[in-house]
């Protein structure tokens, strides 16, 4: 069974990434993505699923450059400890280490670019495009700024 990494930061990008979860019974699944503030009842909720945690980093304050560096090796040892051929993302923060880390190993990348964004590109997506195998926009007017993507439609 192929090992897949689903990588996301919290909130709307995870609800995004959960999406695909009618395809995790096909694939051998770890899902990574921020610490939520109630880690317990989180884990609880998606029990059945590999979840794996990373620091917390949704704004652009200056300790947040110390968590990202945390953040590189902990994605490290995640993509070390799981070994995926493919990793799945729908962006911000988690996506970028771990992203990056898996292309050095020669994973595979599949990133797909928010619905939130209509004609202009995020800040991870304008850095993973350049590394992505894969890169979905859920808008085609998105195919302006990513001339290289593939027009998916919507997720949810």
């Amino acid at each position: 069974m192929k090992k897949v990494m689903f990588v996301s930061s919290k909130g709307g990008h995870f609800n995004e990434l959960m999406q695909f979860e009618p395809l995790f019974k096909d694939y051998d699944v770890t899902i990574v993505t921020e610490a939520p503030k109630n880690k317990k009842k989180f884990k609880e909720k998606y029990k059945k699923y590999k979840m794996h945690f990373l620091l917390r980093c949704s704004n652009y304050k200056i300790i947040n450059v110390l968590k990202v560096f945390i953040d590189c090796f902990i994605s490290l040892y995640y993509f070390i400890r799981f070994r995926p051929k493919y990793i799945v993302t729908t962006g911000a923060f988690a996506a970028g280490p771990i992203s990056c880390i898996g292309k050095i190993f020669r994973c595979k990348i599949i990133y797909i670019e928010t619905m939130a964004n209509i004609n202009t590109p995020t800040k991870t997506g304008k850095k993973l495009y350049k590394i992505a195998d894969l890169f979905i926009v859920q808008w085609e007017s998105m195919l302006e700024v990513y001339p290289n993507a593939v027009y998916g439609g919507w997720i949810i």
